[in-house]
């Protein structure tokens, strides 16, 4: 039995890293999956064909989280094109790092746009389809940045800690109404933009974190597929720290 047979995901930012790792667990596991992009078209089409060949409705959207016109839009055209959402995961994100007192307002307002004011976005463009269903399950993607911040990224641990509020407010709204909010909080993922970065740098890394590796986007999927099926049902208003024992 698949987890998710059956159901319909929106995920926001789905065309690489974490995002597409997403995408291709809860295929595997059942789920149409409706996936956005910003800019990557050509990887966004690739991943749709390679969703649809098992079995399940793909279907890629090009669309800016961080607009709520465009977050309005989206919804309309999954709802046309799916029927319903029960799923939807708000991975869309981005960083620009930077020691805050050479910070500008411009990179501090694009991290806290595009990262939590998206989750504002999509969520308030679902609600109204989960209320009338009765049912629906929401997963915010912070971090574990959020919970304890980092030199260089108060904007990204900004958005990221306000992800973690939000998403418990929404919880305590909608709960009444068999609607689940939760969060969940990746350590260091080790994904196409990681693979860049100096080997010596990232294997420090690694032997800083218990379990001595750095997590995959298939650890957050896991945990994405949790939290989206059924096995979950009694569980909202949480932080999923998917990190390694990096915060323990």
């Amino acid at each position: 039995m698949k987890l998710l047979e059956g159901k319909n995901a929106i995920i926001t930012g789905g065309s690489r890293g974490i995002g597409r790792g997403i995408a291709r667990v809860y295929a595997e596991q059942g789920a149409n999956v409706a996936f956005t992009y910003s800019s990557s078209e050509a990887a966004a089409k690739e991943l749709e064909e390679e969703l649809s060949k098992l079995g399940i409705k793909a279907k890629a959207y090009k669309s800016n989280a961080a607009s709520y016109e465009e977050a309005q839009d989206l919804v309309a055209n999954v709802l046309e094109d799916f029927d319903s959402i029960d799923i939807l995961i708000n991975n869309a994100g981005i960083t620009k790092d930077n020691l805050l007192m050479r910070m500008s307002e411009e990179d501090f307002d694009a991290v806290i746009g595009i990262n939590l004011k998206s989750v504002y976005n999509m969520v308030k463009a679902v609600q109204r389809t989960m209320l009338k269903q009765r049912s629906g399950s929401i997963i915010n993607m912070s971090s574990v940045v959020g919970i304890k911040g980092n030199a260089g990224q108060a904007n990204y641990a900004a958005s990221k800690a306000g992800i973690i509020g939000f998403s418990k407010s929404v919880a305590l709204e909608l709960g009444s109404r068999n609607i689940r909010s939760n969060v969940v909080a990746p350590g260091f993922i080790e994904t196409e933009m990681t693979a860049k970065l100096d080997e010596k740098t990232v294997d420090g890394w690694r032997q800083a974190i218990p379990l001595k590796r750095g997590g995959t986007p298939q650890d957050i999927a896991n945990a994405c597929v949790f939290l989206g099926s059924d096995m979950s049902n009694y569980i909202t208003g949480q932080v999923l720290q998917v990190d390694g024992g990096m915060l323990t």
